[in-house]
């Protein structure tokens, strides 16, 4: 089967994603199919799963942990939050979830004090209609020198590629929901730099491989980064591709199957509700479908840039 009918033929959460992104189907088209992802496949499990404290569970793991990287697992599948169905369950949430009380027992979309869970909490607030302004200016401030952030901070002065791209994904979506604003363009940029000046996986002191598992991708990817989750960012935010990605592309493209499809090297699935679908080691389709649009933006940005004179 050809990569891009594999991706249509599948859950409509992948499905309206292909169709979008990368194929000519027209906007009414993939508004429809959109239409689906909380009736079927994983959007559909996900609501099944919540509990009548609005919070999702998983056996042993404490309550934020599955509430959160579930419902991250919603907003990748692209739910639109004007549904009844899926608006009912964002009111649960903000209605019956607080934080542990060492972190004021806030409500959901307050958050609590680490910046990368912080990060995935802007990132729903503002996509499900709660945008958080306080939470926002909070993660401005604990900005590091060097342009990223970091969990451990003010332990560490170095910021951390796993909460650099987590705050980066909260601020680019928050910006969506409440328009531009200054202060948080320039943070992203600087923590989009942070990145960018060591390649997206290197060491800025010595260009060695900060982490080989930056090198392998994984799905859903919790609060760890790698480098496709990093490349999805950048074309997600409208850059240009900038040079620097130049080694990051090629190991994406080597990491294409001889049936121009890619595995699933990694899963995080124990934060999730429910087991993940998708087998360590078979091909993913959301890794497939996130390779393909990043090299899509990629080529087409080639395409689009003006021949040297």
């Amino acid at each position: 089967m050809d990569v891009i009918d594999w991706l249509l033929d599948s859950d409509p959460a992948i499905r309206w994603q292909a169709m979008r992104d990368l194929t000519g189907a027209s906007r009414d088209a993939v508004a429809e199919e959109r239409a689906r992802v909380p009736y079927e496949g994983v959007g559909a499990k996900i609501l099944a799963h919540q509990g009548q404290d609005g919070s999702w569970h998983r056996n042993g793991a404490p309550d934020w942990l599955p509430t959160l990287f579930t419902m991250l697992l919603l907003r990748a599948a692209g739910a639109d939050r004007a549904v009844p169905i899926v608006g009912s369950a964002v009111a649960r949430l903000e209605e019956g979830f607080r934080w542990h009380e060492a972190h004021g027992k806030k409500p959901f979309f307050g958050g609590e004090v680490e910046p990368c869970i912080n990060g995935g909490t802007l990132a729903l607030g503002a996509y499900f209609g709660h945008a958080n302004e306080d939470l926002a200016h909070r993660l401005l401030g604990e900005q590091l020198d060097d342009g990223g952030w970091n969990c451990e901070a003010p332990k560490s002065v170095r910021s951390s590629f796993h909460t650099t791209i987590c705050v980066l994904e909260g601020l680019l979506e928050y910006e969506r929901a409440v328009g531009p604003e200054p202060a948080i363009t320039a943070a992203r940029r600087r923590g989009e730099a942070y990145l960018l000046e060591r390649g997206l996986f290197r060491r800025r002191s010595t260009g060695e491989v900060a982490d080989a598992s930056f090198l392998t991708f994984a799905y859903p990817p919790r609060y760890q980064y790698d480098i496709l989750r990093a490349l999805d960012y950048l074309r997600d935010a409208g850059l240009e591709p900038d040079p620097r990605i130049g080694a990051a592309l090629r190991v994406v493209k080597n990491r294409q199957q001889a049936d121009g499809r890619w595995l699933l090297d990694r899963t995080h699935e124990e934060a999730l509700a429910f087991p993940f679908n998708e087998e360590v080691g078979r091909p993913s389709r959301w890794n497939t479908l996130r390779a393909l649009r990043v090299l899509r933006w990629y080529d087409q940005a080639q395409l689009e840039s003006p021949s040297p004179a």
